[in-house]
């Protein structure tokens, strides 16, 4: 490029840069590019480089630093990519969006997604890391009913993704990982070395449902659509595909056809036609059956039929939450009294429940461990899962072994409607009589638990900090009357679970339920996945956020902000891991230390940290931290204000432990 006398540089040193011939190079790759053009001066600019003020230096442009040398290799006219054919198969399988952090293991799928595929259906996504691309899938599913697919890159990418992948797996959440690698040693450039590996899935398959490594097209059309076939059957959980760089990039020879294998999802599993009888004599016979409900309902059809199996016997329901499964305030819903629904209980059935065992028995944490059994000694228990389907032994995800008098191996959901059939048929009028009786008890215990509820929100609703049932309380007062979804909760027994307690859930999508595995760092990615699946919905998406998750992966509300993902995160900001403080202070119980020194390590505090503004970095609209609570309401409507018009926004509230 031409450079005016005046505006040389003075400095000796660049003088003689230039003069050792760097500035020529340059000129002669701009010259035989073609790449002038971009660079060239616009109309009315100043002297030198297009935009640039006289003596800049240069700025090396998009199209500069993209454009190849002249010998470059490129595909003929009628050649395409290894990858084109990928990304026609991954629109067979329906895939919205593929979240990924770019690694250069998959690069000619990259391009081959946006270029080639217009970047629809699927779209790329960009995360900030791979542990957010899987729990962004995560949660989407769950909101959605559909799974998300990923791209991680080799080893390292893997190893970031893997804890993300381990709380799907727990949660049996379909995950679709796509992992690029490089397995010709021969051809590998230096990076490639310790980014590539000789078995890719190794050190995810106890937690994964299923891998493949396709050694060609034809392979892979037919590996890709398995692996969606394996994910989405129950019990679903996430698969591997591991796609090498050679068979992306390398063209695919004219007029070699690779047809795209059909999908077809197998019907899940039904429970044994006896077995079922058997079990709906048992709960017809029954003076007070309960139903626990797990990861029952996979899809919104699964709470209409567990409504309608609980109202024709008018039995208690206990909704464990891994799915929304029950309404909250149905009368029938015994969930705040369910340790008294157990022990009253004469027939108990499981309806996926991952932890029958835990209904039925109690497990007292002290310095001896002990448990006892809850249920009565002659309580009837029959358990239906596809827990009975799959098992591993590295990964022991699967609970104690509860006896039982009858297990049923098949699909929740799937089973239900022949156990409706068979309970409605071997109902007699008397029977009913009895049924209806029990339902009014039922409904004035269910009342009265919500009373209680109530009551205990009441107690410091006006401390500073905040309350944890205030903010609860002050989130539903804004979103009650909208069309909600709670996307993420710090739901559990050891914080009250008071939006549980205090909301009106009566829709599949308004509760997605846990982490699955328990790994922190879940929250703040899912509820991003979760709010990209309501975004088409018009749905509010609304996540109660703990502070210690949202620092594990904080870049994930730069991909909300970067793709206009609508979401209100509320911190519940206690400025500590204040699991892990109780459970060191147990430990100082026990061993009679004092609990003075029981929050050393636990606690995120000197300095705080100001959510508000990481959130405002990354290009999130925030307020905080607040701290008392007649600020809470007014930042509310303003951060829902910011989100009805589709961008996401953080309201930092500091509150009260638990």
């Amino acid at each position: 490029m031409a450079r005016s006398k005046d505006s040389e540089p003075t400095s000796v040193q660049r003088r003689e840069f230039l003069q050792r011939g760097a500035m020529a190079g340059a000129a002669a790759l701009v010259g035989s590019t073609g790449v002038g053009d971009a660079q060239a001066q616009a109309p009315g600019a100043p002297a030198g480089a297009a935009g640039q003020a006289p003596g800049a230096t240069p700025v090396m442009t998009m199209a500069a630093e993209a454009t190849p040398p002249g010998d470059v290799q490129v595909l003929g006219p009628l050649e395409r990519s290894g990858s084109d054919y990928m990304v026609d198969v991954f629109k067979s399988l329906d895939f919205d969006y593929i979240c990924a952090n770019p690694g250069s293991s998959f690069r000619g799928l990259h391009e081959s997604i946006v270029n080639y595929g217009g970047n629809t259906r699927p779209e790329l996504i960009t995360c900030c890391h791979e542990e957010s691309s899987v729990g962004m899938a995560h949660g989407y599913f769950k909101a959605e009913g559909k799974p998300l697919a990923i791209m991680a890159h080799g080893t390292v990418g893997l190893q970031h993704a893997s804890m993300a992948i381990y709380n799907a797996w727990c949660d049996r959440v379909p995950v679709y990982v796509i992992l690029g690698n490089h397995s010709d040693a021969a051809i590998r450039r230096a990076a490639e070395w310790y980014h590539g590996v000789q078995d890719a899935a190794h050190m995810v398959r106890d937690y994964t449902k299923w891998d493949d490594n396709p050694w060609s097209l034809g392979h892979f059309g037919e590996s890709a659509v398995r692996a969606y076939k394996v994910a989405m059957t129950p019990p679903m959980a996430p698969v591997v595909m591991v796609l090498d760089g050679g068979l992306q990039e390398h063209p695919v020879a004219p007029g070699e056809h690779l047809s795209i294998p059909r999908l077809t999802i197998p019907a899940p599993p039904q429970g044994e036609s006896g077995a079922v009888e058997e079990a709906a004599r048992m709960l017809v016979a029954a003076e007070s059956p309960v139903l626990v409900a797990d990861r029952l309902a996979r899809t919104p059809h699964g709470m209409t039929l567990l409504v309608e199996l609980a109202e024709a016997l008018q039995a208690s329901v206990i909704d464990y939450g891994s799915r929304m499964n029950f309404p909250s305030h149905h009368p029938l819903n015994q969930t705040q009294r369910a340790g008294a629904a157990v022990v009253d209980a004469d027939v108990i059935v499981g309806l996926e429940v991952m932890d029958f065992w835990g209904t039925i028995n109690g497990l007292r944490d002290q310095l001896h461990r002990s448990t006892r059994r809850i249920a009565k000694p002659t309580a009837k228990l029959v358990t239906i899962t596809t827990g009975e389907l799959y098992i591993r032994s590295n990964y022991q995800d699967f609970r104690r072994l509860q006896d039982v008098d009858l297990a049923i191996a098949a699909d929740g959901e799937a089973t239900l409607p022949s156990l409706i059939e068979a309970v409605k048929r071997l109902t007699t009028g008397d029977r009913r009589r009895v049924f209806e009786e029990r339902g009014a008890r039922l409904a004035a215990a269910s009342r009265a638990a919500t009373e209680r509820a109530r009551v205990d929100a009441s107690y410091a609703f006006d401390a500073t900090p905040v309350s944890t049932a205030r903010l609860c309380a002050e989130v539903w007062a804004q979103v009650k009357n909208e069309d909600w979804s709670l996307v993420s909760s710090y739901y559990s027994p050891d914080v009250g679970g008071w939006a549980r307690k205090l909301w009106n859930f009566d829709k599949t999508y308004q509760w997605l339920g846990h982490a699955g595995g328990g790994g922190i760092g879940y929250g703040l990615p899912a509820s991003v996945g979760a709010a990209l699946a309501n975004r088409r919905h018009g749905r509010l998406s609304v996540a109660i956020q703990t502070d210690g998750d949202l620092m594990y992966a904080p870049g994930a509300l730069w991909t909300a902000a970067h793709h206009n993902i609508p979401l209100l995160s509320v911190m519940h900001n206690n400025r500590a891991y204040h699991m892990e403080v109780m459970h060191v202070q147990r430990m100082c119980n026990a061993r009679n230390r004092g609990i003075d020194k029981g929050a050393f390590g636990s606690e995120l505090s000197n300095p705080n940290i100001d959510y508000a503004t990481l959130a405002r970095s990354m290009g999130v609209y925030a307020e905080g931290p607040i701290e008392t609570p007649a600020d809470l309401a007014p930042a509310l409507r303003r951060a829902i204000d910011v989100v009805k018009r589709g961008e996401p926004a953080l309201v930092d509230v500091v509150t009260q432990v638990r």
